[in-house]
């Protein structure tokens, strides 16, 4: 990672210590919540992925693109960083 990433990701780490947030903050196993609005517009992900495999077709998309990154982070190390990650 060059220098201006890692300083904005060390920025991002302690603006959400200051706040108070911990990695129970990060807990992605909670109900999924939609935009009302959204679901009315008919918008949604349900045609990204033929097999329903909708993490799948996000991987294959970042993969065509060149964004997949091999490291195999979460969000949570992302946030908290690889001393507090686990």
């Amino acid at each position: 990672m060059s220098a201006e990433p890692a300083e904005a990701l060390d920025v991002l780490r302690e603006i959400w210590r200051s706040q108070g947030q911990t990695a129970a903050d990060l807990d992605d196993s909670g109900e999924q919540k939609s935009c009302k609005r959204m679901d009315d517009a008919g918008v949604g992900f349900d045609n990204f992925a033929a097999d329903g495999d909708l993490a799948g077709a996000w991987r294959a998309k970042l993969a065509r693109e060149g964004k997949l990154s091999g490291s195999g982070g979460t969000v949570r190390d992302l946030v908290l960083g690889p001393d507090e990650a686990h």
